[in-house]
């Protein structure tokens, strides 16, 4: 990274009832110093429309980018639009490959089930060379109602030395979990929260051909690959983000939390 910090005008494109910023790829990764980085998909979207303490979260965060080309081609109708999609998954593997070679780079990565936050943390140092992941653990299900372990997932992050926290474990959870503790986190400095990272990083699901990711179909691979989890997801709980788009677009939406 750059010496110095790169100072990047952050304009922003009103989606629903959050901003999301305008960046490039490039842009970002030059701008991450310190902040939370969320990376809001349809479903986020959707969520955010009867989740009140999603918003409340949500509009605290420092980064907020378009993990979803859907958003981005219909943000071109709301105005200006913007400028690229900036994937969760891809800003997490460009962000390791940004900082590579700066060893004051030290990042902790929680989320996965069995063995997967160990295989991705095995990878992401292979394929850089240097133990970028400094740890990473999979949680139990449900360990963000249990206090005590989330303690103890807390004390393991301070005695790693981390810097940067992954949360992979879905939303709203992984973003409420962050809200939760990242007071309690000192040493960190960026906060992700990027969802499915862990297992594609873990080389446990497979990421859509490139061709449907362009082309916003990135939704309908993770079906056929997981569809007893995300069938009610992607065909029920969804679609209403088009009706509120739509409103948008004529001028009628309202946030539904003022």
């Amino acid at each position: 990274p750059p010496a110095l910090p790169v100072v990047v005008h952050m304009d922003k494109v009103r989606i629903l009832n959050i901003d999301v910023h305008n960046f490039t790829m490039n842009d970002l990764l030059s701008s991450l110093t310190k902040g939370i980085v969320f990376t809001p998909n349809v479903d986020h979207l959707v969520k955010l429309q009867k989740d009140i303490e999603f918003f409340r979260i949500y509009s605290q965060a420092d980064y907020v980018v378009p993990d979803s080309a859907i958003i981005v081609a219909l943000s071109k109708l709301i105005g200006p639009g913007l400028k690229e999609r900036i994937n969760g998954a891809d800003l997490f593997a460009e962000f390791c490959r940004y900082r590579a070679q700066d060893e004051n780079t030290r990042v902790f990565m929680l989320g996965g089930l069995g063995e997967v936050a160990s295989r991705a943390k095995e990878n992401i140092n292979l394929r850089f060379g240097r133990r970028i992941v400094v740890d990473a653990m999979s949680p139990t299900a449900g360990f963000e109602s249990r206090i005590d372990e989330c303690s103890d997932i807390v004390d393991r992050i301070n005695r790693s030395d981390a810097n940067v926290l992954a949360v992979c474990v879905g939303a709203p959870k992984q973003e409420k979990w962050i809200a939760a503790y990242k007071s309690r986190l000192p040493k960190v400095d960026l906060f992700f929260a990027i969802g499915a990272t862990i297992d594609f990083e873990a080389g446990t699901l497979r990421r859509a051909p490139a061709w449907m990711q362009r082309a916003g179909l990135e939704w309908l691979f993770r079906l056929t690959q997981d569809p007893v989890r995300l069938w009610k997801r992607y065909l029920f709980d969804d679609p209403p983000f088009l009706y509120y788009i739509a409103l948008q677009i004529l001028g009628l939406y309202r946030n539904p939390f003022g």
